[in-house]
């Protein structure tokens, strides 16, 4: 079967949607992308295992493996991406469209591109010379819960020993990043009539309080945690969304507070959890169970690997970039579970990332075919 040219082979994936979103009725399965990177992989002679996901039915994984023996290289991604916007999105997102020098498309860069990289690539390469295992990971819902990542942190009988996570970089390695929490502060008050304060109980009135002293443990986190790798080298607590009440001449008889926290390596999250129930505490006491703290989704921590390790060395001399760190949040902790060294390192910038009119600039796109086709010869040939 003939093979498909690089930029077929990305059309094909972005033309698939498998949007994840916590709203069901924009959820969407990544079925069709996986089937498609198991008939590419399949069909260069990789072993394919498709896995739906137990906690997220409907996702799928996918782990494709060329070779035997130990020193395996794995190149990992993930399948899924953010929901869209149509009325900012200025062309077609399932389509990809080659304009003003860019190619655009929803996940052209965050992170369907990545495999079509990895597959022409492996085209131009004579397979039957691999002298340790490659492996390709695809997996499911890491925009939202990162349940494929997880499941797979679990799997048995994958050890690889190094991995490289494609999530948008410039193709600079990513040895280090901040964690990730989004939580729900929910405060219940008394409904009542405007008209007698004293007969309801406002829980706007209680969520100023809240949110006063979530400044303070904002003011805390900046003021004792510091890793200067980092752009941004303290912890951040951004207060993103808050919505009460519903009518002027009504008590608010309820109000939420949606936050997100970026932890740095070394602070745990239940260490992170505690500052946070400790900053709302005085509140609870004074108004008893006004105040709830609960988790948008499972927690995601900070990942940290050694800039020393073999493969930051390999890809630093590769790419030409030295080793970072970055604020957001990937797959790392999840695969670092598998016992490998791993990095974060692919083609696109992460200014481009969950933006309308996502695009990969043309010029990038020889230099990085060049790198990661290096990347996998100097790791498996």
């Amino acid at each position: 079967m003939a093979q498909p040219n690089f930029l077929q082979m990305y059309q094909d994936l972005i033309a698939s949607p498998s949007i994840s979103a916590t709203a069901e009725h924009l959820n969407l399965s990544n079925r069709g992308v996986i089937d498609q990177l198991a008939t590419w992989a399949q069909s260069l002679g990789f072993e394919c295992e498709i896995t739906e996901l137990e906690l997220a039915p409907g996702k799928f994984n996918l782990i494709a493996k060329l070779g035997q023996g130990e020193g395996s290289l794995m190149l990992a991604g993930h399948t899924d991406t953010v929901p869209f916007d149509e009325s900012r999105w200025s062309l077609d997102p399932f389509k990809l469209t080659l304009k003003d020098d860019k190619l655009f498309g929803l996940g052209s860069i965050d992170m369907k591109g990545f495999f079509a990289f990895i597959f022409d690539a492996l085209q131009s390469m004579d397979l039957t010379k691999i002298k340790q295992p490659l492996i390709i990971l695809a997996t499911a819902d890491e925009e939202t819960t990162m349940a494929g990542a997880q499941q797979v942190s679990q799997h048995p009988n994958l050890k690889p020993s190094r991995c490289i996570i494609g999530e948008p970089t410039d193709m600079a390695p990513v040895f280090m990043h901040k964690g990730h929490m989004s939580s729900v502060i929910r405060v219940i008050g008394k409904a009542g009539h405007s008209s007698d304060p004293d007969a309801g109980l406002n829980a706007i009135e209680i969520m100023h309080l809240v949110t006063a002293n979530l400044l303070k443990l904002k003011q805390h986190l900046k003021n004792n945690y510091s890793i200067g790798h980092f752009a941004v080298p303290y912890p951040t607590l951004n207060l993103g969304h808050i919505h009460g009440g519903d009518n002027a001449n009504r008590i608010c008889g309820c109000c939420e507070l949606h936050i997100d926290i970026r932890p740095l390596p070394g602070i745990s999250i239940p260490e992170l959890q505690a500052l946070l129930l400790n900053a709302i505490k005085d509140i609870n006491e004074k108004y008893p169970n006004a105040v709830d703290v609960i988790d948008l989704h499972d927690p995601i921590p900070a990942f940290t690997g050694s800039i020393d390790n073999s493969l930051v060395k390999l890809a630093e001399k590769i790419s030409g970039q030295p080793a970072q760190a970055v604020n957001y949040c990937t797959e790392a902790p999840f695969i670092q579970m598998l016992g490998c060294e791993t990095i974060v390192m692919g083609p696109g910038s992460i200014r481009q990332a969950h933006q309308p009119d996502e695009y990969l600039a043309v010029e990038k796109i020889k230099p990085t075919q060049a790198m990661i086709k290096e990347l996998i010869l100097q790791s498996c040939f």
